[in-house]
């Protein structure tokens, strides 16, 4: 229990003598009149946390010293409260924070937290405020111990909330490195993982050869796992770069050793790795060591990325070297007098003996600038080996290769050879042959053509994948043979490639399971072709038969070489065993591929024979028509037709046209009616054509070419004098023409009725087009007749509707419905016009001098196409009709035969009578 004197009895005290307060304490830390209702609550229950919070609530707002004074209080009488620590402690911070770090207010809150962690040692929170504040203040030793009593207080489980603040502590650039080391060495311990964080710490402060144990360390460990996701590749770059930009500080390590177990383990930045481990070199003053590297670098990386970053620093670096050369001889060059004094009589004597040995020639320049150069000039070179690298069946780049040694046979020959031995013929990538060709060629260009068939002779023993790469192996040697007039190895050289392999070569080939390409090149057409060519050029008609027998043989002809064996033998007056060829040629093909064979011999046979063998051309042309496909019938048909008009018959000839149109797709129907109209025209005469017209009318063609072969039947009946019959063929053919499309049959209609026709006919055609107009037009309706009545109803009802709206009597209404009413069927004739109205007008309201006018203008205009024909009378006139004689193109040929018949028959006639007969016959 409290004393007589606690709380309570100041208060009193306070309250009976205001005026006179304690000596020290301010007024306003006492408690007021509207505290005693806490102070009573508190004074009743000291020891519970309920009452002294609702009081702290309650004075929010006061004063931070008179609050100060309340936890003062509360946490006297309750010490272990954490609410009361941390809320207090929290205050304080606030209260502090706006002051300098040493204002007492700092020192007052320290003092604070030290007696706070009396009891709350054992919170986290606490310490974290605490730390926290200490490092605020940068109290590093205080700090420092501070943490190490957390760290022993708080168990192990929470050290993860202090270790951060500790890390922090040891980063301070005020922090002691030693120190520092030691904080993250012992973090270590606690979280293995976060060596990364240890490791940027030790390359912030300097410590190589530290950070490169550890990293070392950690690239060795598998089960590490990078925090940062970092991967082991960036790991082993960090490395090493700290091995080699700071090559003189880091030791006991193997260097050399680590960076070619990256290069070999990492192969995306194997450039870089190469140039790290030359730079480790040239900082350790090892130059030839570092120059080794860069030649082993760029002899050994397999992309171009990588030989360029490599190659770049490569000649950077010989580049330094001799401008650090340079400049070492402009130095020894300002210091040479001074030295020339200090030398003794042994160094002369030395000197006097080795001044003709260049080892003994202490400037170098020249050799590093020839080094300089050559690896400038080696640019190429190395960059071929590098995409050969990549893909050493590569045969262009191999080429390429040989290219940049055209200066060097002796380079050439070695890049061929190591060509020929390197590229797998199945994996090449390219034509592996012209290796050899290209091989072959370089010796033949020297003048060495006993090395130039070795070459050729081996490349034949190669099994190349595709048969065509053997045959031009052998067809460039036969080639190489006759530039040097050599014609007989040629041919041999031919009759040895194309020889079949005996059959003790096929079964052995057949058990091993896989066949060579030299079982197959017998069969090559390549290869038979080039024979060919030789024994046309170069051998006997004999012999050139028998290789083309042999290639019918083999089954390889092809159309063109059936085309050069017949026309070997027409050349030499074998025209039957020519045409034997074509038979066989026409039966080994097919279409497309048999037509050039199909033409050539029929053109040929026809020229052969003429007439002599007619019947053996035609069982030819009809055996072509039925092999060739529609659309390559037309030519065959024609050149049928051509053969009956020269060498048979016409009547053939027309049978064979016939044929033709009916047999040639619809897309030549039309081009073919026309060839048979004209033919028919020239042979029979025009009246002949008539019936192909029609036929054509009828086949089936294309509206538009029915319109057209219209068109040209009725021109032709007009100029015959058919005046009917033309025009019914108009008739017909406007079924087909639309007025909007196809104005230049209406247009020639017209012209036609006009020059031809009467008012009728002419009315006709209109009647006619207006009819075809009408069937194509998008939209039209045919009506019944009462329903035409009804909208007649409905237009008048409307009318006197409106008529009443507008006030007019019903006796005007009654006048004016009669007027727009229809006129009855039975009307007189001589009623006036203006008195009813026709029953096609429109229903409108018009006045009657305008209705009169339009009447008037409706008669004056009339029909403009109407024609102007005499008037008729009822007299008969006689009509005088001319005639007129039919052309003599309508008979064709047949009104010339028909005209020397009459004329040799009228002959015959004189002859046979006497002369007073003929003489009465003149008279009459």
């Amino acid at each position: 229990m409290p004393s007589a004197a606690g709380p309570v009895a100041v208060a009193a005290a306070a309250a009976a003598a205001p005026k006179a307060p304690a000596v020290g304490i301010s007024p306003e830390l006492y408690p007021s009149e509207d505290d005693l209702p806490y102070e009573e609550e508190i004074l009743r229950e000291p020891f519970k946390l309920k009452g002294w919070w609702r009081y702290l609530v309650a004075r929010a707002a006061a004063p931070f010293a008179k609050r100060a004074v309340i936890y003062e209080r509360a946490l006297k009488a309750l010490p272990g409260s954490y609410k009361l620590w941390h809320a207090y402690l929290r205050e304080r911070l606030d209260h502090a924070r706006p002051h300098p770090i040493d204002h007492h207010a700092y020192s007052s809150l320290n003092n604070t937290f030290e007696r706070a962690l009396a009891t709350m040692h054992k919170m986290p929170r606490v310490w974290v405020l605490y730390l926290t504040s200490l490092l605020d203040q940068r109290l590093l030793t205080r700090a420092r111990r501070a943490f190490d009593r957390a760290l022993r207080a708080l168990p192990v489980t929470q050290h993860d909330r202090i270790w951060p603040l500790y890390l922090r502590l040891a980063s301070l650039p005020a922090c002691p490195v030693e120190t520092s080391l030691r904080v993250f060495r012992r973090y270590l311990q606690f979280d293995p993982s976060h060596a990364e964080d240890f490791i940027n710490f030790l390359i912030s402060a300097g410590r190589w050869q530290e950070a490169a144990d550890r990293l070392a360390s950690v690239l060795n460990d598998d089960g590490f796992r990078s925090v940062k996701g970092k991967t082991r590749h960036q790991l082993w770059l960090e490395l090493c770069e700290i091995l080699t930009k700071h090559a003189d500080e880091v030791a006991g390590l193997k260097v050399d050793a680590i960076l070619r177990g990256g290069i070999r383990k990492f192969t995306d930045e194997v450039g870089k790795l190469w140039t790290s481990l030359a730079d480790y070199y040239v900082r350790r003053g090892l130059f030839e060591k570092a120059r080794d590297v860069f030649e082993e670098g760029v002899s050994s990386v397999v992309t171009v990325k990588e030989f360029s970053v490599v190659f770049e620093a490569y000649t950077q670096f010989e580049q330094s070297m001799l401008a650090a050369k340079l400049e070492a001889a402009e130095e020894e060059g300002n210091d040479d007098d001074e030295e020339r004094g200090r030398k003794n009589g042994m160094d002369k004597i030395s000197k006097q003996f080795l001044e003709g040995f260049w080892l003994n020639d202490e400037d170098d320049t020249d050799l590093r600038l020839a080094r300089f150069e050559q690896l400038l000039d080696r640019r190429p070179e190395l960059l071929s080996s590098v995409l050969l690298r990549q893909n050493p069946h590569n045969v262009e780049e191999w080429h390429r290769r040989v290219k940049l040694f055209e200066k060097d046979p002796a380079r050439q020959v070695a890049t061929y050879v190591e060509a020929v031995k390197t590229v797998d013929p199945m994996k090449a990538v390219g034509k592996p042959h012209t290796l050899w060709v290209a091989f072959a060629k370089m010796y033949e260009k020297h003048n060495r053509l006993d090395s130039a068939e070795d070459i050729f002779k081996r490349a034949t023993q190669v099994n190349f994948k595709v048969v065509d790469h053997l045959a031009s192996i052998w067809c460039e040697w036969a080639e190489m043979e006759l530039r040097h007039n050599n014609f007989d190895k040629a041919i041999e050289l031919m009759m040895q490639a194309t020889a079949e392999p005996s059959v003790e070569v096929k079964r052995r080939a057949a058990a091993e399971g896989n066949e060579p390409v030299q079982m197959k090149v017998h069969k090559s057409l390549k290869l038979w072709s080039f024979y060919v060519d030789l024994e046309e050029s170069l051998g006997t008609l004999e012999s050139t038969r028998a290789v083309y027998e042999r290639i019918l043989d083999l089954r390889i002809a092809t159309p063109q070489i059936i085309l050069n064996y017949a026309f070997l033998l027409e050349e030499h007056k074998y025209f039957e065993d020519a045409f034997k060829v074509y038979e066989r040629g026409v039966k080994i093909f097919k279409y497309p591929h048999v037509k050039a064979i199909w033409v050539t011999y029929l053109t040929k046979f026809v020229q052969r024979y003429r007439r002599s063998k007619i019947e053996r051309a035609r069982e030819l042309f009809h055996e072509a028509v039925q092999q060739a496909p529609p659309e390559e019938k037309k030519a065959i048909y024609l050149q049928w037709a051509k053969l009956e008009e020269d060498y048979g018959l016409a009547k053939r000839a027309m049978n064979v046209y016939d044929e033709a149109v009916r047999a040639v797709p619809n897309s030549e129907k039309m081009s073919m009616y026309e060839i048979y109209i004209a033919r028919a025209a020239e042979l029979f005469g025009v009246p002949r054509t008539r019936q192909i017209y029609e036929q054509a009318i009828e086949s089936g063609l294309p509206d538009q070419d029915v319109l057209t072969m219209c068109m040209k039947f009725a021109e032709l009946e007009r100029s015959l004098g058919e005046i009917d019959r033309s025009r019914a063929i108009y008739v017909h053919a406007s079924n087909y023409a639309d007025p909007n499309t196809n104005s230049d049959f209406w247009k020639k209609w017209n012209d036609f009725e006009i020059q031809h026709g009467n008012e009728d006919t002419f009315r006709e055609m209109l009647r006619i087009k207006r009819t075809v107009a009408a069937s194509r037009s998008q939209t039209h309706f045919i009506l019944p007749e009462y329903l035409m009545q009804r909208d007649q109803r409905l237009n008048l009802d409307e009318a006197v509707d409106t008529l009443k709206r507008a006030g007019v009597p019903e006796d005007e209404m009654a006048a004016l419905e009669r007027q727009l009413a229809p006129g009855p069927s039975t009307a007189p004739a001589a009623a006036p016009s203006t008195s009813t109205t026709p029953a096609n007008r429109m229903m409108n309201f018009v006045s009657a001098g305008v209705e009169a006018q339009a009447e008037s203008s409706r008669q004056q205009a009339g029909n403009n196409e109407d024609i102007e024909l005499p008037d008729e009378s009822d007299e008969e006139e006689d009509v005088q009709i001319a005639e007129k004689s039919v052309p003599a193109a309508v008979f064709g040929e047949l009104g010339k035969r028909a005209a020397e018949n009459q004329e040799s028959s009228g002959a015959q006639e004189n002859e046979q009578l006497g002369a007073l007969e003929r003489i009465k016959r003149r008279r009459q």
